[in-house]
């Protein structure tokens, strides 16, 4: 006999110091609104699927896979279903510091109400965000293995777009005027690749290396992408991976232990990453070196063995 599905179900998909990321599914069936819930938290809400109905007295607003949905700290509301079709979505949860700092760049006035950075309940979800959402969530349940430094840059990343799309929509955002000097942001990022290039083969993390150079992990990512043209989750895997060609180059046979010392989470991990930038597998590179080598040999046989 089959058991029943539970009405709520959430699923950890990532969680740092920085940003964690849930999937949720409801099969709660339509009807009237449940009983008043109250956020614990500002959570960022995107659909993949159905619909909810979320209730503020007498007032309500339709949730659905064409909007991002704001719950603030603090706030009280009801749910409920207008269809049967359930709904199934992801819950973005940010550090308080770093989301206040993702919404000082839009609202400046975000400092004198910190509890409170959400002063809408709905916004708009692109196609482009969308989509992208969908990609995350799909590498997220993947059984790849993930890169922590990659979701963390990827869903902050996502989570200001879909703020920044949401002030435009209710009006144009009040930006505050640019933190830092180009000469700071330079610096920050030449910081930056500095740690980087010392650290690249340690798992570090967006948190610990935006310590390390004394800034805000979401500024950072941003400074860094502007002044090098990379994502700096991209930087620091492409470090990776071109050091690996100098170790297989140098003759190392051990793709796993070599994969590990350069700080990615597994072979497999390490084999995708450098298929999709070079075209080819670290096997099949270690194997033309190989046939080179042998080939070299041949010639250098050859003319002695015929004199």
């Amino acid at each position: 006999m089959a058991r029943p599905e539970l009405p709520l179900a959430f699923q950890k998909l990532h969680e740092s110091p920085l940003v964690s990321v849930s999937g949720y599914t409801c099969h709660a069936p339509s009807g009237s609104p449940a009983g008043e819930e109250e956020s614990d938290r500002n959570n960022v809400l995107l659909m993949r699927h159905g619909t909810f109905s979320k209730h503020f007295g007498r007032r309500r607003v339709t949730a659905d896979a064409n909007q991002s949905t704001f719950f603030s700290k603090g706030s009280t509301y009801r749910i409920s279903h207008p269809a049967d079709c359930g709904d199934r979505g992801t819950v973005f949860t940010v550090a308080p510091r770093i989301l206040a700092d993702i919404v000082r760049e839009l609202d400046p006035t975000v400092d004198e109400h910190p509890g409170r950075p959400f002063p809408f309940v709905t916004g708009p979800c692109e196609p482009a965000i969308f989509w992208r959402h969908r990609e995350l969530v799909m590498k997220l349940e993947g059984k790849a293995p993930i890169e922590p430094f990659w979701a963390d840059a990827t869903a902050l990343q996502l989570v200001a777009d879909v703020l920044e799309a949401a002030f435009q929509q209710h009006g144009s955002p009040r930006r505050a005027a640019r933190s830092g000097t180009d000469a700071d942001h330079a610096e920050r990022a030449e910081e930056a690749r500095s740690v980087l290039a010392s650290r690249f083969r340690e798992r570090i993390t967006l948190d610990e290396l935006s310590r390390a150079v004394n800034a805000s992990p979401f500024h950072l990512a941003r400074v860094f992408q502007r002044r090098t043209g990379v994502p700096i989750h991209r930087y620091l895997t492409r470090l990776r991976l071109r050091a690996s060609l100098e170790s297989l180059a140098s003759g190392a046979d051990d793709l796993t232990a070599l994969a590990l010392d350069l700080g990615f989470s597994s072979h497999s991990h390490f084999t995708d990453a450098f298929r999709r930038e070079f075209g080819r597998t670290p096997s099949e590179v270690r194997a033309s070196k190989e046939a080179l080598g042998e080939m070299s040999k041949i010639l250098k046989v050859g003319p002695s063995a015929g004199s």
